[in-house]
């Protein structure tokens, strides 16, 4: 008889050991977070305004089909030497009916965006004076281009999600490139 009892114990707990851990096991804790998606961002526009007057050059990614076999449309553009650049960044999303504006988002959200203006070689001009976020650290929506003597070379605009800031340039900064897009400029 008290081996009876022992085994209906032995069951009782048993049971209770295996209830308890798939109650722990289905803990809230253990529920998948809400992902954050990224923006699709299927077109870049860089708008050029020249100091004093004159006409814009305008800089444009445009890739609709996202990683498909099309491949992007590039605008690329010609300075004129000695010129400074009122400059802006549009990004949009043409997937969407009609498109969206991620520019405005970037800037709802600049603690966690920044743009890097990147020169290559042999290409003379300069960036300067962008706009700043909510803690006075870079955004980069809006810029300042001057354009020195005649050259040529690629301009590229990177925008990074979550960088670190400050910080001294896109090698330091961190976060993940939401875009990257290099443009053939020459200075004339």
């Amino acid at each position: 008889m008290k081996n009876l009892k022992n085994m209906r114990n032995l069951k009782f707990l048993t049971a209770a050991l295996i209830a308890s851990s798939l109650f722990i096991g289905c803990s809230k804790d253990d529920d998948p977070q809400p992902v954050n998606e990224e923006e699709v961002i299927t077109t870049m526009t860089v708008t050029l305004q020249p100091e004093g007057g004159g006409t814009d050059v305008i800089l444009e990614f445009r890739d609709l089909d996202g990683d498909a076999p099309d491949e992007p449309e590039i605008t690329n553009g010609n300075l004129t030497a000695g010129v400074t650049y009122s400059g802006s960044i549009v990004l949009l999303n043409e997937a969407e009916e009609p498109a969206e504006n991620i520019t405005e988002e970037v800037e709802e959200e600049n603690l966690e965006h920044q743009f890097f203006f990147t020169v290559g070689d042999g290409l003379d001009v300069t960036t300067s004076g962008e706009n700043l976020d909510d803690e006075n650290n870079i955004l980069g929506t809006t810029f300042t281009l001057t354009a020195g003597a005649v050259s040529s070379g690629e301009l590229t605009f990177t925008l990074v999600h979550e960088p670190t800031k400050p910080n001294d340039g896109l090698e330091s900064a961190g976060g993940e490139e939401d875009i990257s897009v290099t443009f053939d400029v020459s200075v004339e």
